[in-house]
C-alpha cells in the first residue's frame, strides 16, 4: 500500500471530490510520508487527509466511488456486493481472521535484506485485503442495510430475516475480532525504520505491517459501530457475548469499552516513551512512537468530542482524565480486568506530560491541517487537580499565586463619580464642611468653577477665554510627559470642570490632543484611568444632549481592539485577562450610563455598539457574561421606552411637519441602534440556547427583551426572522423542545405577562400560539427534575420530592402555570369540562393533572364528528413529543422522584384521554407510551429484576393504565388486535411481578391489577378488563408443562380467589378457569394449593348457582363432564372426592353427571379387563350416597348390572 504515490487530491468544504483516481483507494494508516512535496503532517492516504473523518462525522457515503460494481473480490473470492455481508458475514469474518493469522505467521521469518522485499509484498497484500473488507462493511451499512420495522406483522422474505439479524451479528463478530487481536500494547516492539532499495522504495518488515493493520482495525471498528448507531437510530444487541457488567453487549457498550481499551493502549505506549526520556527533554520529545499513533489520537479527539456534542456521552478530555485518575490513584484493584495494567515511576509527571502533548493535537482540523486559531476544549478541572497534587507532592514548593494583582485596594474613581465630583464643585451652594473633607486641589476646583461662572454671567465669554488661555498654556508636551498617576487624575478633574462650566466640545477636543503627548509606557500603565476620563466626557456630552460622534468613534475603536485581545487571550493568562476586563467593564458601564442619560439617540450612539461586543461575548466566563447581559437588558429597556415615547408624540394631534420630520429621524436612529443590538447580541444568545455558559435566568430575560423589541420594532429584526419576528423568537426560546425547561419557564412567563403581546399573538392568525405554549408548559412540568438536557449528569440529586426541584425554578413554574391558566383556550377547556382550576394553579403537578382530566371530559362532551376530530388534533398538539420529555428519567441512572412523576402523569393521561386514544389519530401515541413505560426491553426479561424505584412507580400507576387501555379497547373506532394484545401483555407481565412471595400476605388486595377492577361504577367497560385478566391467567399462569405444575401456583390461586371475592363471577370466567383449578386438585398434593384450589372451586360453584334457578348451569356441567372424561379413569378417587365437595354445594350439578360417571366407571373396568373394580365402585357409591334418591337408584342399577 505504501508503494503507490498518491495523486494530489483535496476535499472541499462541500465534500465534493476533485478529479483524480487515487482517492478512490480506501484510507489507511501510514507513516511513510514524504514531506518534500508540501510539508503534509500526515500521509495523503490517511483517514484525516483523505477526508474520511469528515465524511463519517457528516454521515456521508464513506467511499462514494468504490464498490459500485455488482460483484467484488474479497480474500480472493468473488461476492455479490449488495448481499455478501448478509448472506456470508460469519464466513467473511472467518476469512479475515485467517488472513490475520497468516500475517502473524510471517513474523517468524527472519527479515534480512535479501528477504525483506518478498515479505513486504506478502504482508502488504494481506493488509490491503483486510482493510478493504472493513471498508466494505462501512459502505454496506451506509448503502444497503435497511432499517427493519419491528412492529410489522407482514411475513418477510428469508433474506430480510437475515438482514434484520445483521446488526447483532456484526456486534458479535466485531467483539470477537477485538478479542482476537488483543491490545496494542501487547504487540512485539516494532522498528519504525524501513529498508530502502535502489529505486528509493521503502520496504517494511511484517511486524510494521501487523502494527499498522492493528491500528486500522481498532479505528475502523469504531467507525463501523458509530455508523451502525447513526443508521439504525436505536440500540443494537449482540447475541453471543456479554459485557464486563454481565449485560447484553450493544453497539453503544462495545463502542465505549473499545474507546476505553484503545485509550489505555495509547497511554501505555506514551508511558513507554516517557520512561525513556530525561526530565529536561520531556517537552521537546514526541509522545508518539509513530505518526500513525498521532493520527489515531487526533481521530479520537474529533470523534469523541463530536459524539459528546450531539449525544449524551463523554467528551475526549473526560475519557482521558478518567484513565489518568486511575493511574494517579495507584490502586490496581480498581482497574477492570480487561484493561492493561498501567504503572509509572512518575504518574504525576507523566500526567502533566501527556496532557500537554495531547492538547497540542487539538490544533489539527478534520483534514489533519494545523490551525493555530482552532479552539482547544477546556480541561481546566483536571489541570486544577494536578496542580493540587503537585503542591501536595512537592511540600508546597509549587507556588500558585491566587492574588496576582497588587494595588487593587486603591480603587480608582468611576467615570460617573468623576462627574459627580465635578458637579459638586460647580454647585452654587457649597458644603459647609468642604474645607475639612476635601483636598486643597478640590477646593481649588470649587473656587475656579465659581469664578468662571460669575465672570461669564456678568461679562460674557471674554473671561472664559482668559482662563482658558492661562490653563491651556500650562499643559504642553513636556508637562504631559511628567504627569504621575495622581497628576493625570487631577488633569481630568480640571478639564471636566472647565467643560462643565464652559465650552464642553472645545475642552474635550483639547483634552484629546493633550493625551497624545503622553509617553506610550505611561499610557499602557494608566489606560484604565484614561478610559475613565474619556468616558466621563462622553457622559457629559450625553447629559448636555450633544452629538457624541467625535468621542464615540475613537473610543469604540479602542474598545473593539481590547475585545479582540480578550477573545484571543488564554484563560491561563489571568493577569492579562483581568487587566483587559477592567478596561472593558469601564466601557460597558459607561455606555450604559450614556444610553440611560441621553434624551434622544443619534447615529453616533450606534458606533458605541460595534462588533467588539460580538467578540467579547464569545470570550466571557459566567461572571463576566452577567455583566454584559445586564448591560444589554438596560439598553434594550431604554430603547423600548424611548420608542414608546416617540409613538405617543407621533400620535398627538396637530403635529406640524417639522416636528413630525424630527420625530421620524429620531425613530430611524432608534431603529439603527436596535439593529446593532440584534446583530451583535442576539446572534450570540441564539447560539447559546442549549449550552450552560449563559446563566439560565439571564438568557431567558434577554431573549424576552428581544421578543418585546421585535413586537415594538419588528422591522429591526434580522431578515431570517421576517415576516413574523415575534413568533420566530418564541419558537427558538419558548417552543423548542431542546431548550432547558428552566429557560423556557422563565421566558414564557415574561411573554405571557405582557397582555399586549399575548393579545396580538392570539389574534394574529397564528392559531397554534396557545397550543404550543401549553405544550411547553407540559414539558416544563414533566421535566422539573431535570437539570439540563445536554450534559451527561442531567438529573437532580434524589431528595425529598418537594426539595428535589430548585426553589427558583419551582417559583417560576408556579408563575407560568398561573399565567397559562389565563389563556382563553385553557379557560375554555376548563369551562366546558366544568372543572375548577383556580385553586390548584399554585401546584404545577396538580394543575397538569386537572388539565389532562379537563381535556378528556371536554372531548367526551363534544357531539359532532368534525369537532371531535379537531379536538383530537389539538390534544395531540398539546402533548407534542411527550415521550422525549420523559426519556431522561428512563435511563440507566434511576431517579425515583422523576419516575413517580413520569408514570403518574402518563397514567392519568392514558385514563383521562382514553376516548381520545380510541381514535385512529391518537392510537399510535398510546402504543408508544405503553411500549416505552410498561413494556420496555428490561420488563420483558422476566429473570431480570427491575430497579425498585421503577417498580414502585409502576405499581402506583398501573391501575390508571389498565383502566384507560380497557376503555380504548371498548371504544376504539377500529377494532385493533394489537391493542388487545398490548393489554394482555401488560397484564401478563405485572400479575407475576407484583404477586407476593407467600399467598398468606394480607395486602394481596393492593395488587395493582386488582385495584384496576375497582370503582366499577365509574368505569363501565370494566368487565372486558376482567375478561382479559382471566384469559391471561388461563393462558400464562395455569398452564402445566407435562405433569409439572406452573410456578408460584399457590400465589396465583390466591390471586384468583381475591379476584372472585372483589368482583361478580361470570360463567365465561368459570369455563376458562375451572378446568385449571380442578387439575390442581387432581395433580398437586401440596396442602396450601389444595386449600386454595378448593376455595376457588367453592366460589365458582356458588357463583354459578346465582341466576340458574333450580337447573344447574349447562356450561358448569359441561366443564365437570369434560373433567370426568379426562381424569375419571386414572384419578377416580380424586375425582369422586372433588365431586363430593361440589355435591355439598350444589347437588343438582353432580346428579346431572351421574350418567357420565357411570359410563366412566364401566369404561375403566372394560379397559383394564379385570372385571369389576371393587375399590372404584365403593368410592363411587360413597359419592352417590350424597345424591339422595337419584344416587340410591343409580347404586341399585349398578348392583343389578351383570355386564
Amino acid at each position: 500500500m505504501e508503494n503507490c504515490s498518491a495523486a494530489s487530491t483535496f476535499l472541499t468544504d462541500s465534500l465534493e471530490l476533485e478529479l483524480g483516481t487515487e482517492w478512490c483507494k480506501p484510507p489507511y494508516f501510514s507513516c511513510a510520508v514524504d514531506n518534500r512535496g508540501g510539508g503534509k503532517h500526515f500521509s495523503g492516504e490517511s483517514y484525516l487527509c483523505s477526508g474520511a473523518l469528515k465524511r463519517l462525522i457528516l454521515n456521508l457515503d464513506p467511499l462514494p466511488t468504490n464498490f459500485e460494481e455488482d460483484t467484488l473480490e474479497i480474500f480472493g473470492i468473488q461476492w455479490v456486493t449488495e448481499t455478501a455481508l448478509v448472506n456470508s458475514s460469519r464466513e467473511l469474518f472467518h476469512l479475515f481472521r485467517q488472513q490475520l493469522y497468516n500475517l502473524e505467521t510471517l513474523l517468524q521469518s527472519s527479515c534480512d535484506f535479501g528477504k525483506v522485499s518478498t515479505l513486504h509484498c506478502k504482508a502488504d497484500n494481506i493488509r490491503q485485503q483486510c482493510v478493504l473488507f472493513l471498508h466494505y462493511v462501512k459502505v454496506f451499512i451506509f448503502r444497503y442495510l435497511k432499517v427493519q420495522n419491528a412492529e410489522s406483522h407482514v411475513p418477510v422474505h428469508p433474506y430480510e430475516a437475515l438482514e434484520a439479524q445483521l446488526p447483532s451479528v456484526l456486534i458479535d463478530e466485531l467483539h470477537g475480532l477485538l478479542l482476537y487481536i488483543g491490545h496494542l500494547s501487547e504487540l512485539p516492539s516494532v522498528n519504525i525504520g524501513a529498508f530502502v532499495n535502489q529505486n528509493q522504495i521503502k520496504l517494511f518488515p511484517p511486524s510494521w505491517h501487523l502494527l499498522h493493520l492493528h491500528l486500522d482495525i481498532h479505528w475502523l471498528v469504531l467507525e463501523i459501530l458509530y455508523m451502525l448507531g447513526e443508521k439504525l437510530k436505536q440500540v443494537v444487541y449482540g447475541h453471543q457475548f456479554m459485557n464486563l457488567a454481565s449485560d447484553n453487549l450493544t453497539n453503544i457498550s462495545l463502542f465505549e469499552e473499545h474507546c476505553e481499551t484503545l485509550l489505555c493502549d495509547l497511554i501505555s505506549l506514551s508511558l513507554n516513551r516517557y520512561d525513556k526520556v530525561r526530565s529536561s527533554e520531556s517537552l521537546m520529545s514526541d509522545q508518539c512512537p509513530c505518526l500513525c499513533i498521532k493520527e489515531l489520537w487526533v481521530l479520537l479527539i474529533h470523534l469523541l468530542d463530536h459524539r459528546s456534542k450531539w449525544f449524551v456521552s463523554e467528551s475526549f478530555w473526560n475519557w482521558l482524565n478518567k484513565l489518568l485518575k486511575t493511574l494517579l490513584e495507584k490502586s490496581s484493584d480498581r482497574r477492570r480486568s480487561s484493561m492493561p495494567v498501567i504503572q509509572s515511576r512518575d504518574p504525576l509527571g507523566f500526567s502533566w506530560w501527556i496532557i500537554t502533548h495531547v492538547a497540542s493535537f487539538y490544533k489539527f482540523d478534520r483534514h489533519g491541517v494545523p490551525d493555530e486559531m482552532r479552539k482547544v476544549e477546556s480541561n481546566w478541572n483536571f489541570v486544577e487537580e494536578l496542580l493540587k497534587k503537585s503542591i501536595s507532592v512537592q511540600n508546597s514548593s509549587f507556588s500558585i499565586s491566587w492574588l496576582p494583582f497588587k494595588g487593587l485596594a486603591n480603587t480608582m474613581k468611576s467615570p460617573l463619580s468623576m462627574l459627580e465630583m465635578v458637579k459638586t464643585c460647580c454647585c452654587d451652594k457649597q458644603d459647609q464642611e468642604l474645607y475639612k473633607s476635601s483636598s486643597s486641589y478640590t477646593i481649588f476646583l470649587c473656587i475656579l468653577a465659581k469664578v468662571v461662572k460669575k465672570a461669564m454671567k456678568s461679562n460674557g465669554p471674554h473671561p472664559w477665554k482668559q482662563v482658558k488661555g492661562r490653563i491651556y498654556s500650562k499643559f504642553h508636551q513636556k508637562r504631559m510627559e511628567e504627569l504621575t498617576e495622581v497628576g493625570l487624575q487631577n488633569f481630568f478633574s480640571l478639564f471636566l470642570l472647565l467643560a462643565a462650566v464652559a465650552e464642553v466640545e472645545d475642552v474635550a477636543s483639547h483634552v484629546l490632543d493633550l493625551l497624545n503627548f503622553l509617553k506610550p509606557a505611561f499610557v499602557t500603565s494608566q489606560r484604565a484611568l484614561i478610559w475613565k476620563g474619556h468616558m466621563a466626557f462622553l457622559l457629559m456630552y450625553a447629559q448636555k444632549n450633544l452629538d457624541i460622534g467625535v468621542l464615540a468613534e475613537k473610543f469604540s475603536c479602542a474598545f473593539r481592539e481590547k475585545a479582540k485581545e480578550f477573545l484571543v487571550s488564554k484563560n491561563e493568562e489571568m493577569v492579562q485577562r483581568q487587566t483587559i476586563w477592567t478596561l472593558l467593564s469601564i466601557y460597558i458601564d459607561g455606555v450604559q450610563e450614556v444610553f440611560e442619560t441621553s434624551y434622544c439617540l443619534y447615529p453616533s450612539h450606534e458606533k458605541l455598539l460595534n462588533d467588539g461586543f460580538s467578540m467579547l461575548l464569545r470570550a466571557c466566563r459566567e461572571s463576566e457574561l452577567r455583566t454584559v447581559l445586564s448591560f444589554l437588558q438596560a439598553v434594550l429597556a431604554r430603547i423600548r421606552s424611548m420608542h414608546q415615547q416617540l409613538c405617543q408624540e407621533l400620535q398627538r394631534d396637530n403635529v406640524d411637519l417639522f416636528v413630525q420630520s424630527s420625530l421620524s429621524a429620531k425613530e430611524r436612529h432608534l431603529a439603527a441602534v436596535a439593529s446593532a443590538l440584534w446583530r451583535h447580541f442576539f446572534s450570540f444568545l441564539k447560539s447559546q440556547r442549549m449550552s450552560q455558559v449563559v446563566p439560565f435566568s439571564q438568557l431567558a430575560d434577554a431573549a424576552a427583551d428581544f421578543t418585546l423589541l421585535a413586537m415594538d420594532m419588528p422591522s429591526t429584526a434580522p431578515s431570517d426572522f421576517q415576516p413574523q419576528p415575534v413568533i420566530s423568537i418564541i419558537q427558538l426560546f419558548g417552543w423548542d423542545d431542546i431548550i432547558c425547561p428552566q429557560v423556557v419557564a422563565r421566558y414564557l412567563s415574561h411573554v405571557l405577562q405582557n397582555s399586549t403581546l399575548c393579545e396580538a399573538l392570539s389574534h394574529s392568525g397564528y392559531v397554534s400560539f396557545q397550543a404550543l405554549t401549553v405544550r411547553s408548559w407540559i414539558r416544563c412540568v414533566l421535566q422539573m427534575y431535570i437539570k439540563n438536557l445536554s450534559g451527561p449528569d442531567d438529573l437532580l440529586i434524589d431528595k425529598n420530592l418537594e426539595e428535589a426541584v430548585e426553589k427558583e425554578y419551582m417559583k417560576q413554574l408556579v408563575k407560568l402555570t398561573r399565567l397559562l391558566f389565563n389563556l382563553s383556550e385553557v379557560k375554555s377547556i376548563f369551562s366546558k369540562a366544568q372543572v375548577e382550576y383556580l385553586s390548584i394553579s399554585e401546584d404545577p403537578k396538580k394543575a397538569l393533572v386537572r388539565f389532562f382530566e379537563a381535556v378528556g371530559v371536554t372531548y367526551g362532551n363534544v357531539q359532532t364528528l368534525s369537532d371531535k376530530s379537531a379536538m383530537v388534533t389539538k390534544s395531540l398538539e398539546y402533548l407534542g413529543e411527550v415521550l422525549k420529555y420523559i426519556k431522561p428519567y428512563l435511563g440507566k441512572k434511576v431517579f425515583s422522584a422523576g419516575l413517580q412523576l413520569t408514570y403518574g402523569m402518563m397514567g392519568i393521561l392514558v385514563k383521562s384521554w382514553a376516548q381520545i386514544f380510541a381514535t385512529s389519530k391518537a392510537q399510535k401515541l398510546l402504543f408508544r407510551i405503553i411500549d416505552c413505560l410498561l413494556l420496555p426491553h428490561a420488563v420483558l426479561q422476566q429473570e431480570k429484576e427491575l430497579p425498585a424505584p421503577m417498580l414502585s412507580a409502576i405499581q402506583k400507576s398501573l391501575p390508571l393504565y389498565l383502566q384507560g387501555m380497557c376503555i380504548v379497547c371498548c371504544q376504539s373506532q377500529n377494532p385493533n388486535a394489537y391493542l388487545n394484545q398490548l393489554l394482555g401483555n401488560v397484564i401478563e407481565q405485572y400479575i407475576g411481578r407484583f404477586l407476593p412471595a407467600s399467598p398468606y400476605v394480607s395486602d394481596l388486595g393492593q395488587h395493582p391489577v386488582l385495584l384496576a377492577l375497582r370503582n366499577t361504577a365509574t368505569i363501565p367497560p370494566i368487565s372486558s378488563l376482567k375478561k382479559c385478566i382471566v384469559q391471561v391467567i388461563r393462558k400464562s399462569y395455569l398452564e402445566y408443562k407435562g405433569s409439572s405444575p406452573p410456578p408460584r401456583l399457590a400465589s396465583i390461586l390466591a390471586f384468583i380467589l381475591q379476584l372472585f371475592k372483589e368482583t361478580n363471577t361470570d360463567i365465561y370466567e368459570v369455563e376458562l378457569l375451572l378446568p385449571g383449578i380442578l387439575k390442581c386438585l387432581v395433580l398437586v398434593s401440596e396442602p396450601q394449593v389444595k386449600r386454595l384450589a378448593t376455595e376457588n372451586l367453592q366460589y365458582m360453584v356458588k357463583a354459578c348457582q346465582v341466576g340458574s334457578e333450580e337447573e344447574p348451569s349447562s356450561q358448569l356441567t359441561s366443564v365437570f363432564r369434560q373433567f370426568i372424561q379426562d381424569y375419571g379413569m386414572r384419578y377416580y378417587y380424586q375425582v369422586y372426592s372433588i365431586l363430593e365437595t361440589v355435591a355439598t354445594l350444589d347437588q343438582q350439578v353432580v346428579i346431572h353427571l351421574i350418567s357420565t360417571l357411570t359410563q366412566s366407571l364401566k369404561d375403566s373396568e372394560q379397559k383394564w379387563g379385570l372385571g369389576r373394580n371393587i375399590a372404584q365402585r365403593e368410592a363411587y357409591s360413597k359419592l352417590l350416597s350424597h345424591l339422595g334418591q337419584m344416587g340410591q337408584d343409580e347404586m341399585q342399577r349398578l348392583e343389578n348390572d351383570n355386564t
